[in-house]
């Protein structure tokens, strides 16, 4: 008999960037039925909390605990611990950097539809992203705004009668924190069960992995896990100081030499030096999110067609591409009709790798230079050229991403690494730093180079065509759909056993957290 129904087990993943959440983990496993940004706003105001040598001051006071509807924390911290009676403390952690916290209380943030409405209308709010940190949270009362946002507004749960268990997947946080979570989880959401699971193991289950290395590239920077045995090896985790952010800021500058480019979004338009910059921003992330950029492989320059042969269909109607298949063989045959002057057209126009794109009322023509938007990170130095205005400007230390997935395997026992290299894991960057690995790779008795890029079966039907960006949320699913159905289970503490046992239960009641 199972402990909770599967139909009401809340899976949660929480990113820098987005919160990912679904409701149900039945026999096809779904990919998240909601995605928000990993954002709040606050209308500015002058009660703000300053950070300076790694402590805070604060101005305010703790707030009383509200209804359900107006869920309240304020900042602060209580003899290490939620107090468990009327009014509850939380201390927002110091981030990494000196800047600015607001002294706010939860009640007090915008959080999707109304952060988004706000901003729309040009409203003065600041807005803070309390996850991007990725060593630790930020701030405790902007986390519990997101997630009392995901959980009530968007999920429709009631606090007062919760009955659902709750698997939470987070990115590798200090012990500490992960008490602070299960506290967060039961005593002010009231959740049935709560379990806590890490990305980069969730990210390999997802492929059938119990030795890997897990390549996160996150706005901000770039997370590199060995897993050994279902294990993450904590001390052989490398981070390097490049992420998407810089790729944009790459990718913008040379799109900005583009003369004719620059023409036409200044088309009936007079823009500033700062505002062509941001429009040359939206429009670099417009074209990665679109995913209208391929990652070449190393010293490869040009993209070629894939040649004719023999057609499997089996695999095909497996993989859900018999359409793009039909398709194809459509587009051979009116090819075979063409001239000869028509195909060499085609060819050139091909090389050229011209595209189209609809671009705020504007119908913009790129070429070949939208490929190097990933340049940065399998050469930081590139960015060293650009006139770029930086609080730490990147300097010749900064690894590459393939010298920091070569060191972090390298400092694992020799016994571990021919299995780890087996299993590389990177969201929609796979060949090409497959490719840039070739040097580092251990030799089999062979001499062939050991290594494989592994993705996200296709069996799991949702999830076809989605690439690898939703494996850690598949990853929860499958722990969550087997924990919660097994009464013996002690992968998740249950409501008796955080009254009895307190937050620290946490660090035993989950899988694989240390």
């Amino acid at each position: 008999m199972s402990v909770f129904r599967e139909s009401s087990v809340i899976v949660i993943e929480s990113s820098k960037r987005y919160i990912r959440a679904g409701v149900g983990v039945s026999d096809f496993l779904h990919v998240p039925t909601l995605e928000v940004p990993a954002r709040v706003g606050l209308r500015k105001n002058p009660s703000t909390s300053r950070i300076e040598n790694g402590t805070e001051t604060h101005n305010g006071a703790a707030s009383r605990l509200g209804k359900e509807e107006d869920i309240e924390m304020s900042n602060g911290y209580q003899n290490g611990k939620l107090s468990s009676k009327t009014t509850t403390k939380y201390i927002s952690r110091p981030c990494r950097q000196l800047g600015i916290l607001p002294d706010a209380k939860v009640s007090d943030y915008l959080v999707g539809q109304q952060l988004d409405d706000a901003l729309a209308a040009k409203e003065n709010v600041e807005v803070y992203w309390p996850l991007d940190d990725g060593d630790d949270i930020r701030s405790w009362p902007q986390v519990e705004a997101l997630w009392k946002y995901v959980l009530f507004n968007r999920l429709g749960l009631r606090r007062k009668q919760n009955e659902s268990p709750v698997a939470l997947c987070v990115p590798c946080y200090p012990r500490e924190t992960h008490e602070l979570l299960a506290q967060l989880f039961f005593e002010r959401f009231n959740v049935a069960a709560f379990m806590l699971v890490e990305r980069p193991l969730m990210q390999t289950y997802a492929v059938n992995l119990l030795y890997g290395v897990v390549v996160d590239v996150s706005y901000s920077d770039t997370t590199i896990t060995p897993v050994v045995e279902s294990l993450i090896q904590y001390n052989n985790t490398m981070h390097i100081d490049v992420g998407m952010k810089e790729c944009e800021i790459y990718l913008t500058n040379i799109l900005r030499s583009q003369q004719a480019l620059v023409a036409a979004i200044s088309e009936n338009e007079t823009f500033t030096e700062e505002q062509l910059q941001a429009e040359l921003l939206d429009l670099t992330r417009q074209i990665w999110r679109d995913g209208l950029v391929k990652v070449p492989s190393d010293g490869e320059t040009a993209q070629t067609e894939d040649e004719e042969g023999v057609t499997d269909i089996a695999a095909l109607l497996v993989a859900g591409k018999e359409k793009a298949a039909i398709e194809a063989g459509t587009k051979r045959k009116l090819t075979a009709k063409q001239t000869q002057a028509e195909r060499e057209r085609e060819r050139e126009l091909a090389q050229l790798d011209l595209i189209q794109v609809e671009f705020k009322g504007k119908t913009l023509t790129l070429g070949r230079e939208r490929h190097r938007f990933c340049e940065p990170l399998f050469d930081p130095t590139l960015l060293n050229l650009l006139p770029l205005v930086q609080n730490n400007p990147l300097v010749d230390r900064v690894l590459s991403l393939q010298e920091g997935v070569h060191m972090a395997v390298a400092s694992l026992p020799y016994a571990y690494r021919y299995h780890v290299w087996s299993g590389i894991f990177v969201t929609g960057l796979g060949p090409a730093l497959l490719s840039r690995l070739h040097p580092y790779l251990l030799t089999d008795p062979n001499g062939h180079k050991y290594g494989r890029i592994l993705n996200v079966p296709e069996y799991f039907g949702d999830y076809r065509d989605k690439g690898n960006g939703l494996a850690a949320f598949l990853g929860a699913s499958i722990v969550a759909k087997v924990a919660f159905n097994e009464p013996t289970s002690k992968n998740f503490l249950s409501k008796a056993e955080y009254g009895l046992l307190g937050p620290r239960a946490i660090l035993e009641f989950s899988p694989a957290v240390y």
